[in-house]
């Protein structure tokens, strides 16, 4: 539906009429939501398989990227980490379908909604019960099924339904754990030039599947709620409740419309640079972002700095955090050159680095000033915030430039690329 055929809709014509029955019990008169409530207990996976058994390489891997070095995850009789338990489950970059045990119901659910001007979709938390460790070897099986749909909402993001997926994990025959993950599906809130929603609220997507509100985000306050209703009576749901993980809000941070350092890199013509997920945990950094400042989290308790940002400590569990601007200087210490899989908006063969910053932390982001074949491990780079489009901001690192724009790379650009466009340090990296 477009964004015409939507505002009509909202407006009392045909279509989904997106300005009425927020926040009502039951069905309130809502048509749609009684042809979606018909999904609530359909099996949407009946015997599902998982691609590996449980193994110490992705345990490892997953433990890296989270920081966790509980010493229970290590050796011969390690488990893994409880928060993996939907990993074992996931299909990778072929995805679910064509697996065993694959019914049709997300994709029925899904097309009813996107027809209706639902078009869009943002995950909004997840829930995990663990009713037994997962070990090495373990056989991994699972069932999954549309748990609930909510009566219309209206957020921030749009008016839409909340959509919940129980998942069953299983290891020869005995439950060993219970995942829930929620998404809003919903038709975008239509924003006119000063930033002020349109009749209704909302509109449909101009573009299925991704949302282009291109707002101001530098308020903290509007992305952190941006998933909450507006009738205070009626919640959004369990993504305000402790512990819930992935709130996504996918809003792209607030920057200055001009270009920084050496300007915009352009996308490709017709695409739009993917937005970052921003989130209740990570808001406070993009908001950083959104005023060049690049800001590590540090635990006011033990005085650990972390990276990226988490809502607890993992040196000593605290709560509390307060942050620190990163000085813009680091080293390459790993990177990997892109060359496919070829995504819209960026133009491979490209350099994703893993960056260690001169304050001990580690962030991913593109390596930019040199070709994309010399870049090395251990190259200096600093900070540059490059302006991809009008609205979005982003930290990138320029290689073999100092804070204040002087030296080069030298002869760091004319060593010859390493075999596979693949830089590992010595004794390991991420």
């Amino acid at each position: 539906m477009g964004a015409d055929a939507g505002a009509g809709g909202a407006a009392g014509g045909e279509g989904f009429a997106v300005g009425a029955g927020v926040g009502e019990r039951g069905d309130g008169g809502d048509e749609l939501l009684v042809k979606l409530r018909e999904f609530e207990g359909r099996a949407a996976t009946v015997g599902g398989v998982g691609r590996d058994p449980v193994n110490a390489p992705m345990i490892r891997h997953w433990c890296e990227a989270m920081g966790d070095a509980h010493p229970g995850y290590r050796g011969p009789d390690a488990v893994a980490p409880p928060t993996m338990l939907q990993a074992w489950t996931m299909g990778g970059l072929a995805g679910h379908v064509g697996r065993p045990g694959r019914s049709d119901t997300n994709d029925e659910l899904f097309a009813l909604l996107d027809g209706a001007g639902c078009t869009s979709v943002v995950a909004t938390d997840c829930e995990q019960e663990y009713l037994r460790p997962l070990r090495l070897g373990d056989e991994i099986t699972f069932d999954s099924m549309i748990e609930s749909v909510s009566e219309r909402k209206t957020t921030k993001l749009g008016t839409g339904y909340f959509i919940t997926t129980r998942m069953d994990v299983r290891v020869g025959g005995e439950l060993a754990g219970t995942h829930r993950f929620r998404i809003l599906k919903y038709a975008p809130a239509r924003r006119n030039p000063r930033g002020d929603e349109g009749p209704a609220g909302v509109s449909a997507a101009k573009g299925a599947g991704r949302t282009t509100d291109t707002t101001d985000a530098a308020s903290t306050a509007d992305v952190a709620t941006a998933v909450s209703t507006a009738d205070p009576a009626a919640p959004v749901g369990p993504a305000e409740t402790a512990g819930a993980t992935g709130s996504a809000v996918p809003v792209g941070p607030a920057a200055p419309a001009e270009p920084i350092g050496t300007g915009a890199a352009p996308p490709r013509p017709g695409s739009s640079r993917p937005r970052p997920v921003v989130n209740r945990d990570n808001a406070r950094f993009w908001e950083g972002v959104g005023h060049r400042r690049l800001l590590i989290q540090r635990c006011t308790g033990c005085g650990t700095l972390r990276f990226p940002w988490l809502p607890g400590c993992n040196t000593c569990g605290g709560p509390e955090w307060d942050t620190v601007e990163a000085s813009g200087e680091g080293t390459v210490y790993s990177y990997v050159v892109m060359h496919h899989p070829s995504f819209p908006a960026f133009d491979p063969p490209y350099a994703v680095g893993l960056i260690e910053l001169a304050e001990g932390v580690r962030m991913v982001s593109n390596v930019v000033g040199v070709p994309h074949d010399r870049v090395r491990v251990g190259m200096p780079v600093c900070l540059e915030f490059r302006q991809y489009e009008e609205e979005l901001l982003l930290p990138v690192f320029r290689a073999g430039v100092g804070r204040e724009g002087g030296g080069t790379a030298g002869d760091l650009t004319s060593a010859p690329a390493p075999p596979g466009g693949v830089g590992v340090p010595s004794g390991g990296g991420s």
